[in-house]
């Protein structure tokens, strides 16, 4: 699955897009997988307790996943994957 990242995640990341296989087949196996692939991607996104930080949004297909299932969402290997952290701005 090619999961899209914004912001300074694209630096964690190594760039726009990332190829992530995961374990299963929910958002939150997408992101654990890429977690395992670039560790400093836990403190951008999940708290202490592993559930997203305030203002971390997760859309597939362009529905952000709080509208969805959350991070129980179900995705399949074609769908639109975009994750996009907290960013300040004015």
């Amino acid at each position: 699955m090619l999961v899209k990242v914004f912001a300074n995640l694209r630096q964690i990341c190594g760039g726009v897009t990332v190829e992530v296989k995961p374990k299963g087949d929910r958002v939150i196996d997408v992101l654990d997988k890429m977690v395992d692939m670039f560790p400093d991607l836990q403190a951008e996104i999940f708290t202490s307790e592993r559930t997203l930080l305030p203002f971390v949004h997760v859309y597939v297909n362009g529905r952000n996943i709080i509208h969805l299932e959350d991070v129980e969402t179900r995705v399949k290997e074609e769908d639109q994957f975009a994750l996009f952290p907290p960013v300040a701005g004015g």
